[in-house]
């Protein structure tokens, strides 16, 4: 169940995010998009057990649907190809994202009320912080 991720999410915080999107092969101009862009994130689930997660922000909005433990084909939003699976682990969101030899896991959770989401790429770590809006 992703029932406490359901909601509607407001970036308030980034921390390392731009060394994040370098290491994953996120080119200059997308990466200072990137970095201004303050999305807000939608997550719902339908009755079949789709999770869909939307960000939106005045540079790009993207939507993925998915069920948990199923890889599927992911757009990313700077138009990487993924095979990417979604689990939950220890009340975490964990989404895991190949492509190219190379694999990145972001996983999000609920603290203190805010979404936290790590993204982990080799040893580079940044961390997004949302509020409920």
């Amino acid at each position: 169940m992703v029932d406490q991720f359901v909601g509607t999410w407001k970036l308030s915080a980034s921390d390392n995010f731009d060394d994040y999107m370098k290491a994953i092969g996120v080119g200059f101009a997308t990466r200072q998009m990137g970095n201004m862009a303050k999305p807000n994130l939608v997550i719902s689930e339908d009755d079949a057990g789709f999770v869909s997660m939307k960000s939106h922000s005045t540079f790009k909005t993207t939507e993925i649907k998915f069920k948990l433990n199923e890889e599927f084909d992911e757009t990313t939003a700077d138009d990487r190809k993924t095979k990417t699976t979604f689990i939950l682990e220890n009340g975490k969101l964990v989404q895991k994202q190949m492509w190219d030899g190379k694999t990145t896991i972001l996983e999000r959770e609920i603290r203190d009320g805010k979404l936290i989401a790590t993204c982990t790429m080799d040893d580079v770590v940044a961390v997004r912080t949302y509020e409920k809006a």
